[in-house]
């Protein structure tokens, strides 16, 4: 009775959620540590690293949504998507760890061995992030339920994020002993060998749910025209990236605000003056922000039903920008002010990540309401390149306003550049954030339309196809 009813067993559950968890030992290496890994470690010029990075988005586009429409398109035992995590899962782990090899090739063999080695691992990542995605979308027809896996699942995925801020390095320094180049080769040979068994156990403890009506087998341009009329996708994927160009640059600013602006700080503790530097500051500020983002995932379901997906999504995302926005306010010495609003818009941020791919979902739902026609793999696809558009902006954006207010490294920095550095961790941000915020007030699908929704697709499907 209560699979019928599309309710999920907790094994389930976390046996979904340890994909992210495997995604993100790579995808937050990549955010925090790749560009470094290319200069610093491997030798190759930053120009040629933007260069690769660029190329990648730019095959993204195309290769996201042919992943989507060849998962909509597979059919087998074991499901649509769900083959695609037991049979990617090894090259997934091989690829990540090829990616951090040094051969000591020439520059331009290594500008050429990056760029290969990386670009087939973005392919890979979405050969199986695709499908991931998307069986989030048939695990279960009850859309609440999906916003509880999700809860899941970005809990899992910060859980990856913690790993990888405050394990890599340190793996790093300890396996490498004095030599870098070894260091992070054999730190990521672990993390690719977590990765494959996280894989395979989530293919091994989930079930493809809700199925297609039999006989129905869209054409691709059936598939995109549908996505285009899909008013509620269109919102969410532009929130999307507004979404991450708030994440992107208030998060990729964190390290020069506290650096230049900030700077070494006396605090009082316990009534007893103590020095912090400026990498102290910025490793506890960020370890304090993934904590309260995982707190405020878990309340997510709380949050949401109480008052909707779509408000719960613009109300927290605006609660993020306004405390972002009061960073500019602020003075080097005001620390204690500096972490309070890191808490709270860290919180805040935790719901809406949850929310995204749950609301992705239920556009899914839409859609096949709508037009009689499911396209899960293509929608999340798209939705998945929505996100890397957001975080590939989002650096690029960044990069360019600290270049137009005249930063430079390891200098100290003229009041200009100061005061982009703080432009960065504020106000910039929270327009994106507003962005964000202004698209989701006109999101349609509250949650009495879901209701409907929900209980027409039951009716249409039939029982054989909500067991």
């Amino acid at each position: 009775m209560t699979e019928k009813k599309g309710t999920l067993k907790l094994s389930e559950k976390i046996g979904y959620s340890l994909g992210d968890t495997a995604s993100n030992l790579f995808f937050q290496t990549f955010i925090f540590f790749l560009l470094y890994f290319y200069t610093d470690v491997f030798g190759i010029p930053a120009s040629a690293v933007g260069t690769i990075f660029l190329v990648g988005r730019i095959w993204d586009a195309v290769n996201d949504p042919l992943m989507g429409t060849i998962a909509d398109r597979t059919s087998t035992k074991m499901g649509k998507f769900r083959p695609y995590l037991l049979y990617t899962a090894l090259p997934f782990g091989i690829l990540g760890f090829i990616m951090f090899i040094t051969p000591d090739f020439s520059t331009q063999g290594k500008i050429i061995y990056a760029f290969v080695t990386y670009n087939l691992m973005m392919m890979v990542y979405t050969v199986i992030n695709v499908p991931y995605s998307a069986l989030m979308g048939v695990i279960s027809p009850n859309s609440e339920e999906r916003t509880v896996v999700s809860t899941f699942r970005f809990v899992a995925a910060f859980v990856g994020q913690f790993i990888v801020q405050f394990a890599v390095l340190k793996f790093v320094s300890i396996f490498g002993k004095g030599n870098e180049n070894a260091g992070w080769q054999w730190t990521m040979a672990l993390m690719s060998a977590l990765a494959v068994v996280l894989w395979v156990t989530t293919f091994a403890t989930t079930k493809e749910r809700v199925k297609p009506v039999k006989g129905d087998k869209n054409p691709i341009k059936q598939d995109l025209a549908d996505l285009i009329r899909n008013v509620p996708w269109i919102l969410i994927g532009l929130a999307t990236i507004f979404q991450l160009l708030f994440n992107v640059i208030r998060g990729g600013s964190i390290v020069y605000y506290f650096k230049y602006f900030v700077q070494d700080q006396q605090l009082t503790i316990f009534g007893q003056p103590h020095i912090f530097s400026y990498q102290s500051l910025t490793s506890s500020f960020m370890l304090i922000g993934t904590a309260m983002t995982i707190v405020g995932a878990l309340l997510t379901s709380f949050f949401s039903r109480k008052i909707g997906k779509a408000r719960c999504y613009w109300g927290f995302l605006g609660t993020a920008a306004i405390f972002s926005a009061l960073f500019f306010f602020l003075k080097p010495q005001d620390v204690a002010l500096m972490y309070l609003f890191q808490i709270i818009a860290s919180f805040a941020v935790g719901p809406v990540s949850v929310l995204q791919w749950a609301i992705y979902t239920d556009t899914a739902d839409y859609s096949e309401w709508k037009t009689g026609r499911r396209a899960t793999g293509l929608i999340m696809a798209v939705s998945l390149f929505a996100l890397k558009l957001g975080i590939a902006l989002g650096g690029a954006i960044l990069a360019f306003i600290l270049d137009l207010y005249g930063f430079e490294p390891n200098v100290a920095q003229t009041a200009t550049s100061l005061t982009g550095i703080r432009l960065v961790m504020s106000i910039y941000p929270t327009i994106a954030g507003i962005i964000g915020v202004l698209l989701m007030v006109f999101y349609p699908l509250d949650k009495e339309k879901m209701a409907i929704i929900e209980r027409d697709l039951l009716l249409k499907r039939g029982e054989a196809n909500t067991d």
